[in-house]
């Protein structure tokens, strides 16, 4: 069986398509030579355990240390038993170097010592006894919690501090988060962390990047050169915009073209079968976008991903610590301004929030179908402002996500109304103001033909102290519509001042005409 694109697990040269690991940590092997203490940290399914394990691998063979990598991620059960964790740690060390290392540089039979002291003890023991200074990668660190996770960090640090004395020569952190967010997994404060993180011995903090536009090409084209399968003009070109590189979405797209809607190697992969794929595994919710989703709950999320979908500007403390939180999540890009990480994790972020008022739906998607196949956006426009005043105020009342609940309740009901059929594609951005939309509606005219009807809407909110966001609403959507390239457009604005009008007395269809002359029509809400 020949290589194939990898969305589970650590790649394997012989079995994957992949980047060379080495080349994504190029950093690495210079502070190991200065016996740095250091940080790896990514998202996850970014490739980490992938280029740890080579970086091991090369280390080793090069002769010059005992390099060792191994998982925490089982010590996740032992909690704040910290006894119990070494104790796992200390046995998956020792299982690692079986297959890792040549018999002379494995651990030692490891000493007894209390428990508070055990890691230390025996990492000192076995770095007096080897004969290459130790180089250990702990991946999934951040899986120890609690006291377990200070009793290593502590360990370590001590260690550390002791050298010259016989101890681990390069000792590397591989998680989720960067070290600042440690003390928090330890039980202490999210905020204010400073200089009291529990591992303030670390040298730098590298994060593993995502794919380079040139990465997604090379790895594509390791498909083409074992299967003569091409790529269509701008397919490679796609797949990197609508993935920002990132690792698993990169492999997880082609994944679904080649294995599961089966384009045959004889057929070029194209840009409509990204788009295919990509709609197929945002509707799958897949392993990794279920887990990144999953993360939308928390507090710390919501704080960022709540101002980032209505377009309002973040207002946080300058030692707040949640914007970096979200970002080593991966949910965010890793650069400013705050957005989305790239467009298939925009979706996500989107459709997951706005489910629930989708299942919530009781029309018909089938009647908003025009007899010749149109979309009946005006029907549904409509349709909407009678189902908001039945239902808005409770819906807006929840507390959850309630910056953007205007903008995620109008979002759920379009997604309902096109139901698969059509795509709704949407920008926001932190301090943008607003929600842009672009529905996009493909069907077979009367005369055969194939047409894609194309609707440009923007969502805005009226918030208390703001003035009638009207006039810059049209301007904007003005800018939206020369983009699009559109003739009319839809202006959404709902109205959620404090002692703002009834509900009903505020929700309303009108038009307008916006300062380039187009035909605007006009949903308040």
């Amino acid at each position: 069986m020949g290589r194939r694109f990898n969305t589970a697990g650590p790649c394997l040269p012989a079995e994957h398509y992949m980047i060379p690991a080495l080349s994504r940590l190029p950093e690495a092997p210079g502070l190991v030579d200065l016996k740095a203490y250091f940080v790896v940290h990514a998202p996850r399914q970014t490739g980490k355990t992938t280029a740890l394990r080579a970086l091991a691998q090369e280390l080793t063979t090069q002769g010059r240390y005992a390099a060792l990598h191994f998982s925490c991620e089982a010590a996740r059960a032992a909690g704040d038993d910290f006894g119990a964790a070494t104790l796992g740690i200390l046995q998956w060390i020792k299982e690692a170097a079986r297959w890792q290392l040549p018999s002379e540089l494995r651990p030692p039979p490891w000493p007894e010592a209390p428990a508070a002291a055990l890691l230390g003890t025996a990492l000192g023991a076995w770095a007096e006894v080897c004969p290459r200074p130790l180089v250990l990668f702990v991946d999934e660190i951040d899986a120890l919690r609690g006291e377990s996770l200070v009793s290593v960090l502590a360990q370590l640090r001590d260690g550390y501090n002791k050298r010259p004395a016989p101890f681990p020569w390069s000792v590397v952190l591989c998680g989720l988060r960067d070290v600042r967010d440690y003390k928090a997994a330890a039980g202490g404060g999210v905020s204010r962390l400073g200089t009291s993180s529990p591992f303030n011995i670390k040298l730098k903090s590298l994060r593993l990047g995502d794919f380079t536009a040139g990465e997604v090409t090379d790895l594509y084209g390791q498909h083409t050169t074992d299967t003569g399968q091409r790529f269509a003009p701008g397919a490679v070109d796609h797949a990197y915009e609508l993935t920002g590189g990132q690792p698993w979405l990169v492999n997880a797209l082609a994944q679904e073209i080649v294995e599961e809607i089966g384009v045959p190697a004889s057929e070029p992969i194209t840009v409509e079968h990204l788009d295919q794929a990509r709609e197929r595994l945002i509707l799958a919710r897949a392993t990794h976008l279920d887990s990144l989703a999953a993360r939308l709950a928390e507090p710390r999320v919501r704080r960022i991903i709540g101002p980032l979908i209505a377009g309002d500007p973040l207002a946080l403390d300058p030692y707040d610590d949640d914007l970096s939180y979200v970002r080593d999540l991966g949910l965010i890009a890793p650069d400013p301004p705050v957005r989305a990480a790239n467009p298939i994790y925009r979706e996500v972020i989107v459709r997951v929030l706005s489910a629930s008022v989708q299942e919530s739906i009781t029309a018909d998607p089938r009647s908003f179908v025009r007899p010749e196949g149109g979309f009946d956006l005006p029907k549904v426009l409509s349709e909407f402002a009678e189902w908001w005043i039945e239902n808005g105020e409770f819906l807006t009342s929840r507390g959850y996500y309630d910056e953007a609940a205007a903008q995620l309740i109008l979002m759920g009901y379009l997604q309902r109304a096109v139901n698969g059929t059509g795509v709704v594609e949407r920008e926001y951005a932190v301090g943008s103001g607003r929600v842009d939309l672009h529905l996009r509606w493909p069907y077979t005219a009367r005369d055969g033909t194939t047409q894609v009807q194309r609707e440009g809407i923007e969502i805005k909110a009226w918030r208390t102290g703001r003035s009638n966001p009207l006039q810059a609403g049209l301007r904007q959507l003005d800018h939206y519509l020369d983009r699009l390239r559109l003739p009319a457009g839809t202006l959404a604005i709902f109205d959620q001042r404090r002692g703002a009008p009834a509900i009903d007395e505020r929700t309303a269809l009108s038009t307008t005409t916006s300062p380039a002359g187009r035909t605007i029509t006009i949903l308040n809400g």
